[in-house]
C-alpha cells in the first residue's frame, strides 16, 4: 500500500500573503508515483494503484463542466466552454510531461493522512507531480478552478489556497476573466454564478470549522460510520450528529425517515420523525435543508440506535435541531449586478 503524505509542500502550504509569489515546489523524498491512465476533466483523473484503476477526485478544487449530452448542467455547475477548455487543458497538461517511457505518473497525498471517498467512490486526494508540485494549488492559482471549500476548508494548506485564488482574481486569469465564458458567434454567454457561490461555500466551510472543534466521542459527522459504531456501543448513545439531510422518506406508519448524507449508503445516518411529531417539526423547514445558497448543516441530537437499515436516530422534536452556522452573506450591490464570472 502506498504511503499517505500528512503533509505536502511545507513552503507552498503555509499561509501566505496574497501578493507574495508561489513558492518553489520541494518533491518529498517518500513520495511513491503512480500512472496517470485518464484525465477525466480539470480535477478528476484516473490512475493505476495497487494492480487496479483507482479515480481520484481532486480536494480543494472544481473545475467548471466540460460539454456531455448525458450531464444536464445545473445553474451552479453549467457546461461552458471553458469547462471544456480545461478538460483539453489538462489532457494535454498531462501529455507532454509523460515520462520517457510514455506515461505520466503522479503522487498522492491526504489530509492527515486518512484516505476518504466521496459519494461516488472516487479517492479524495492532492495531486503531486514528480518535481514535487501540488497540481490541486496550481489549478487555483491559475485561475482555472477556484477554491472549493464547499465541503470545508483545505485541512491541508488552506493559507496557501487563499492567496493562490486572491492572486488569480487580482490578474483576471481563468474564472475571473470577464471574458471567459463571453458570448461568441453561435454561442451563449453561460457562465457560473460565482459571486454568489464563494460566500455559500465559504458558510457551509465555516461550519464544517465549528464541528471539527467541536467533535469527539459525542460528537460526531453523519457521514463518520466508523465514530457512529463507537457511539451506538457507549452505555448512554445520546450524541450530537452534524450533517446535511440528503432524501426524505414517507413511513407506511406516517412517520418521516431523514437520510444524511453518507459515502457509505450501507451506513448511513437516518433520523426518525414519528407520525405524531411531524406537525411540531414544521417549524424547521426540512425541505429547505437541501437549497442551495443556503446553510445546509444541522445538528441533531438524540439517542443513537443501531437499526435494521443501519444507525438511526429518533428526533424527539424540533428543539433537538439546529442550523450548523450562518446563512452566506448576500453578495456585494456591485458583484450581484455583475455579469463577470468571479463578480
Amino acid at each position: 500500500m502506498i504511503p499517505a503524505l500528512p503533509l505536502l509542500l511545507a513552503g507552498a502550504c503555509a499561509p501566505q500573503d496574497p501578493a507574495s509569489p508561489a513558492p518553489s515546489p520541494t518533491r518529498p523524498a517518500d513520495l511513491e508515483l503512480l500512472e496517470v491512465v485518464k484525465v477525466v476533466d480539470g480535477d478528476t483523473l484516473h490512475v493505476m494503484r495497487d494492480g487496479a484503476k483507482e479515480k481520484l477526485r481532486l480536494l480543494s478544487v472544481d473545475t467548471e463542466e466540460k460539454f456531455n449530452p448525458s450531464y444536464r448542467g445545473s445553474p451552479t455547475k453549467p457546461q461552458t466552454v471553458y469547462g471544456e477548455e480545461c478538460a483539453a487543458w489538462a489532457r494535454e497538461f498531462f501529455a507532454e510531461r509523460a515520462a520517457v517511457e510514455g506515461v505520466m505518473k503522479v503522487g498522492l497525498a491526504f489530509p492527515a493522512g486518512v484516505e476518504e471517498r466521496d459519494i461516488y467512490g472516487r479517492l479524495l486526494c492532492h495531486v503531486l507531480l514528480p518535481d514535487g508540485t501540488d497540481f490541486n494549488l496550481l489549478l487555483v492559482e491559475q485561475g482555472r478552478s477556484p477554491y472549493f471549500n464547499k465541503y470545508g476548508n483545505s485541512r491541508i494548506c488552506h493559507g496557501a489556497f487563499v492567496a493562490a485564488q486572491a492572486r488569480a482574481r487580482e490578474a483576471g486569469l481563468g474564472v475571473w476573466n470577464p471574458k471567459t465564458n463571453a458570448a461568441a458567434p453561435g454561442r451563449p454567454a453561460v457562465r457560473r454564478p460565482y459571486e454568489r457561490l464563494l460566500p455559500w461555500w465559504q458558510a457551509r466551510a465555516d461550519a464544517i470549522d465549528d464541528y471539527r472543534k467541536r467533535r469527539g466521542e459525542r460528537v460526531v459527522a453523519a457521514d463518520d460510520a466508523d465514530g457512529l459504531a463507537r457511539a451506538v456501543a457507549l452505555e448512554d448513545p445520546t450524541i450530537t450528529v452534524f450533517g446535511t439531510p440528503d432524501r426524505y422518506f414517507e413511513e407506511a406508519d406516517g412517520s418521516l425517515t431523514v437520510l444524511f448524507r453518507a459515502s457509505d449508503r450501507k451506513r448511513a445516518l437516518r433520523v426518525r420523525i414519528a407520525a405524531d411529531l411531524r406537525e411540531a417539526h414544521a417549524s424547521l423547514d426540512l425541505d429547505g435543508l437541501d437549497d442551495e445558497f443556503r446553510q445546509n448543516y444541522v445538528y441533531v441530537n438524540g439517542r443513537l440506535v443501531q437499526g435494521e437499515r443501519g444507525f438511526e436516530l429518533p428526533s424527539t422534536g424540533p428543539q433537538a435541531w439546529r442550523r450548523a452556522g450562518p446563512e452566506p452573506r448576500a453578495p456585494a450591490p456591485e458583484a450581484a449586478g455583475d455579469t463577470s464570472p468571479g463578480g
